[in-house]
């Protein structure tokens, strides 16, 4: 079966860094678009950010453009997200998603296929 597994996630002051990863399993990962969303409590999921299945096009959240960074191995089966300048109000659980799609990326929630446990990041004061 498909299994998307996040790690690198964690505790981390105003103003740091993470690398979040994601290896997927049970698929042919270079024919699905990736993508990152966020949930913290009492909130609803949202949209991160993307990666075509090739990594030519990507797309990011209008709260962490400028900050994040997302990038795929497809040797490895893996996505990542690099987390820079990191704020509190980044503290969520952050899940990992898989499309499949022939080409670009897709921002809404409901047309991904697969998704992940997720891996929690608290960003203190």
């Amino acid at each position: 079966q498909v299994q998307l597994v996040e790690s690198g996630g964690g505790l981390v002051q105003a103003g740091g860094f993470l690398r979040l990863s994601c290896a997927a399993s049970g698929l042919t990962f270079r024919t699905y678009a990736m993508g990152w969303f966020r949930q913290a409590p009492g909130k609803e999921r949202e949209f991160v950010a993307a990666i075509s299945r090739s990594g030519g096009d990507t797309a990011y959240g209008d709260s962490v453009k400028g900050r994040f960074t997302i990038s795929r191995d497809n040797a490895k089966n893996t996505v990542y997200l690099q987390m820079n300048s990191l704020k509190p109000e980044d503290t969520a659980v952050y899940y990992c998603a898989a499309e499949r799609r022939f080409d670009g990326v897709t921002t809404t929630t409901g047309d991904y296929d697969y998704w992940g446990q997720g891996t929690q990041v608290t960003v203190s004061s």
